[in-house]
C-alpha cells in the first residue's frame, strides 16, 4: 500500500491580504486594508419562515391585485443622498453633502468648501453630474472658475450643460458655448452635439435649429451624422421647411448624403404630402448613392398611409415597380390595409390577387381588411368568397370578420344567412358579443319576428351574457334613427312581458320620445317606471324635467329637481336649461337665477345663456342701458340671440340694482332692432312692473322685521302682512 501524501498546508491568511475566520463579534474583511467591510453571519436564521421564499402560483396570480399595483415607497432625502454618494469620490461627496446641508449658496456654504485646498475640473464635473439645484450648480461652477490658475475643461462645461438641461433650464444651457468662448475655450462640435441631442430627445425642434444657427455663427461645421440628427429632429417636430433649408446648407458644404439622410427627408416629405419633391429626391438618391430598397419604400408607404394620402402611396408604389424592387409581404400588407381603409377596395383586391399569384404568405389581417371593405361597399358575395379562401388557407376567422359579415348580410335583409353565420361563430369556439348580434336583433325588429328575436336573446343568455344590461346598447342603436323610435317602443312593450326591462332602457326611450316631440308618451313611461319595482335615477328625473317643462307643469318639474338633489346628484345641462326657461316664462325669475348659479357651480361648461346671465346681472349694477346693450350685441356676435332667460336676467338685474326706465330703454332698443315683437314688449314690461312690486314688497317686509314693527301691526289688526 503506497504511503498517503500529506495534505497541503494552507497559507496563513492575514488581515491585510485576505479575510479572517468570521465570528459573531468580528466581521470578516474581504480584500485589502482599505476595502469596504461586510458582516457575514455564519449562523443561519433560527426562524425558518424568514428563510423560505414565498411560492408564486402563476395560475392564481392577478396582475390587478393591490400587491401587484403597489407603488414602492419613495426614498427620503437622506436616502437619496447616500444612494448617490456611493459612487462619488470622498471630496466630491464632501461637496455634495455641503450642498445638501446648506441648501442655498451663501457665506456658510462658501466657507465650508473653502476648506478644500483646490477643486479640479474633474471634481467639478463629478459634482455637477449629480447636482439637482441649477442655482447652486451655477454658483459653484463660477466659484470654481475663480480659483487661481484654474481653467474649466470640456468635461466640466459638458457636465454644466447637462445639469442645466436636467433641471429644465435648457435656455441657459444653450448659452454655455458663449460662456466657453468668453473664457478662452472655443466650443467644439461635441458641445453643440450635446445641446442638439438634449433638444432632440425633448422634441424641441426650434431649439435644435437655434443651436444649429449658433454653430454657424461660431464657424463650427457639423459632420454628416450631426446634420442627420438636426434634420431628423426638425422633421419629427413638424418643421419640414427648416429641415430642407438645413439640407441646402448640407449640399453647399459639399458633403455626400448617406442612406439615413435620404430616408429622413423622404419620410418628412411624405408626411407633408409633397409627392413631387419625394420623386425628385428619389431620382437624386439613385444618381448619387443607390436605389432605395424595399424597406425604404415600405417606410414611405407607411407614412403616407398614416396620412391617408392614397394617391401618394400609389405613386411611390409605381416608383418601386420602376426600380424593379420586389415588394415583400410587409409592403403589400401596408398598402392593402391602407387602401381598404381609404375605400379603394378594388385596387386593394388587385394587389391581393397579385400576392396570390406570387405565392406570398397572406396575413389574416389582410383578409380581415378586405372583408370589412367589401362589406362596407355592399359586396357581400366577394366578402364571403374571401372568408372561404381564408379558411382554405388554414386560417381561422376571428370575431371581427364574423361580425362584419353578419352586419353586411343583415343590411341586405338576409338575416337567415346571418343567423347561420352566427351559429358557425359559436361552433368555432368564439365568444360573440352584442355587437355581433345587434344587426340581427335590428333586422328581426324591422321584420317583426319577435320569436326569433327572443331566441337570439336566449342563446346569448346561454353563453353567459347579462341580457338586461346589454339590451340598453340595442335600444341606444335603435333610437339613433328617429324612424325607429316608435318601433323600439313596441319591442320594449313585448320585452316587458318577459321581464327584460331596466331603468336605463326607460331613460333611453324617454329621451328619444322627447326628442321627436312625443312628450306625453315619455311622461307615461315615467309614471309607469315610478309605479314599478324599479327606482328612478337622476337621468330619469332629468328627462322628466324636460318633459314637464315642455308641457308647462313647472310644479312637477321642480319636484323632480328636488328629487335629484336628494340623491346628491346633478341634473343634465339641458334639464337645467328647460327648467330655467320654464320658470322665466311663468315669472319665477328669482328661482331661475338661483338655478343658473347652481348649474354653473356644478357643471364644467354650462350654456352660453347662463354665462351671459351672470354678466348681465353684474353690468346692471351700473344702471346703464348702453352697457347692457353692448353685452347683448356681444352675445349675438357669438350666435346666441336673446331669449326669455336673457330678458329675465335684465329684469332681475335692473329691479335689484337699477331703475325701470333703464330696463325699458333696453327693451325699446330690442323692439327697434326687431328682436322683440310688440306683444312680447308688452309682456316683458308687465313682468318688469310685477317683479319690481315683489322686490319693493320684500324690502318693506325686511324693514318691518328689522325694526320689530311686524308684530305690532298684526296686534292692531293689520291683515296685509303674510302669516
Amino acid at each position: 500500500m503506497p504511503p498517503q501524501s500529506l495534505p497541503a498546508k494552507p497559507n496563513k491568511l492575514y488581515f491585510f491580504y485576505g479575510h479572517r475566520k468570521p465570528s459573531q463579534n468580528r466581521p470578516s474583511v474581504r480584500g485589502g486594508l482599505f476595502s469596504n467591510r461586510k458582516t457575514l453571519n455564519s449562523k443561519h436564521n433560527s426562524n425558518p419562515q424568514f428563510n423560505q421564499s414565498p411560492k408564486c402560483d402563476l395560475q392564481k396570480w392577478d396582475p390587478d391585485s393591490p400587491q401587484s399595483l403597489s407603488i414602492p415607497p419613495t426614498k427620503t432625502q437622506p436616502e437619496k443622498f447616500f444612494s448617490v454618494a456611493q459612487n462619488l469620490s470622498p471630496i466630491a461627496r464632501y461637496i455634495v453633502d455641503s450642498f445638501r446641508k446648506h441648501k442655498i449658496w451663501g457665506p456658510a456654504l462658501i466657507a465650508d468648501i473653502n476648506k478644500l485646498r483646490r477643486v479640479t475640473p474633474k471634481l467639478v464635473a463629478e459634482v455637477l453630474k449629480v447636482q439637482a439645484d441649477p442655482i447652486v450648480s451655477a454658483k459653484f461652477f463660477h466659484w470654481a472658475g475663480k480659483q487661481k490658475g484654474y481653467r474649466h475643461d470640456f468635461a466640466s462645461y459638458n457636465a454644466f450643460a447637462y445639469c442645466l438641461n436636467r433641471t429644465n433650464q435648457f435656455r441657459a444651457a444653450d448659452q454655455v458655448p458663449e460662456l466657453m468662448h468668453n473664457q478662452g475655450k472655443p466650443p467644439s462640435e461635441k458641445q453643440f452635439e450635446i445641446l442638439i441631442r438634449m433638444h432632440s430627445d425633448a422634441n424641441r425642434g426650434l431649439r435644435v435649429y437655434y443651436v444649429y444657427e449658433k454653430m454657424k455663427k461660431f464657424g463650427v461645421k457639423p459632420r454628416v451624422f450631426l446634420y442627420n440628427r438636426i434634420m431628423d429632429a426638425l422633421v419629427k417636430t413638424g418643421h419640414l421647411d427648416l429641415a430642407l433649408s438645413v439640407y441646402e446648407d448640407f449640399k453647399e458644404e459639399g458633403l455626400m448624403e448617406e442612406t439615413v439622410t435620404f430616408m429622413i427627408l423622404l419620410k418628412g416629405l411624405c408626411k407633408g404630402g409633397r409627392i413631387d419633391q419625394v420623386l425628385e429626391l428619389l431620382s437624386r438618391m439613385r444618381e448619387s448613392l443607390c436605389k432605395p430598397d424595399v424597406f425604404a419604400y415600405t417606410a414611405m408607404v407607411r407614412v403616407l398611409v398614416a396620412r391617408s394620402n392614397l394617391d401618394g402611396c400609389l405613386k411611390v408604389w409605381e416608383e418601386m415597380t420602376r426600380d424593379q424592387v420586389e415588394p415583400d409581404v410587409m409592403a403589400y400588407a401596408t398598402l392593402v390595409m391602407g387602401l381598404c381603409n381609404g375605400r379603394c377596395v378594388e385596387k386593394a383586391y388587385e394587389l391581393f390577387k397579385e400576392m396570390k399569384e406570387k405565392g406570398c404568405l397572406i396575413d389574416r389581417g389582410i383578409y380581415g381588411s378586405l372583408i370589412e371593405a367589401f362589406v362596407a361597399e355592399g359586396k357581400i358575395g366577394l366578402a364571403c368568397d374571401l372568408l372561404k379562401d381564408l379558411v382554405y388557407s388554414g386560417y381561422r376567422a376571428d370575431l371581427l370578420i364574423y361580425s362584419s359579415l353578419i352586419e353586411g348580410l343583415c343590411n341586405l335583409n338576409q338575416v337567415d344567412k346571418a343567423h347561420k353565420l352566427f351559429q358557425a361563430t359559436v361552433q368555432d369556439g368564439l365568444q360573440p358579443n352584442f355587437k355581433t348580434v345587434n344587426p340581427m336583433l335590428v333586422s328581426y325588429t324591422v321584420l317583426k319576428r319577435m320569436d326569433d328575436f327572443c331566441n337570439v336573446l336566449l342563446r346569448m343568455q346561454d353563453l353567459g351574457f347579462d341580457i338586461v344590461d346589454n339590451l340598453s346598447g340595442f335600444f341606444s342603436f335603435m333610437v339613433r334613427n328617429e324612424d325607429r323610435i316608435v318601433m323600439a317602443l313596441e319591442v320594449f312593450e313585448d320585452l316587458k312581458l318577459k321581464g327584460y326591462c331596466s331603468v336605463s332602457i326607460y331613460n333611453i326611450l324617454m329621451e328619444a320620445l322627447h326628442k321627436i316631440g312625443e312628450v306625453n308618451k315619455a311622461l307615461s313611461l315615467f309614471q309607469e317606471l315610478k309605479a314599478s319595482e324599479f327606482e328612478p335615477d337622476s337621468s330619469t328625473y332629468s328627462n322628466a324635467i324636460k318633459c314637464f317643462a315642455e308641457v308647462g307643469d313647472m310644479q312637477e318639474a321642480c319636484t323632480c329637481y328636488n328629487k335629484i338633489k336628494e340623491m346628491a346628484s346633478v341634473p343634465f345641462i339641458d334639464a337645467y336649461y328647460s327648467l330655467v326657461k320654464g320658470l322665466c316664462k311663468i315669472g319665477e325669475i328669482d328661482a331661475a337665477m338661483m338655478l343658473i348659479r347652481d348649474c354653473l357651480a356644478n357643471v364644467t361648461s354650462g350654456p352660453l345663456e347662463f354665462k351671459y346671465t351672470l354678466t348681465l346681472l353684474h353690468v346692471c349694477k351700473s344702471n346703464d342701458a348702453e352697457k347692457v346693450i353692448e353685452v347683448i350685441d356681444e352675445m349675438m356676435q357669438l350666435g346666441c340671440p336673446p331669449d326669455d332667460i336673457i330678458y329675465s336676467a335684465i329684469i332681475s338685474g335692473m329691479c335689484k340694482h337699477g331703475t325701470l326706465e333703464e330696463a325699458r330703454k333696453v327693451f325699446s332698443n330690442m323692439r327697434e332692432r326687431k328682436l322683440l315683437t310688440e306683444a312680447n314688449l308688452i309682456v316683458y314690461d308687465e313682468k318688469l312692473i310685477e317683479h319690481m312690486k315683489k322686490k319693493t314688497a320684500d324690502l318693506v317686509l325686511s324693514g318691518l322685521n328689522f325694526f320689530g314693527l311686524e308684530s305690532k301691526l298684526k296686534a292692531k289688526g293689520c291683515t296685509l302682512l303674510p302669516t
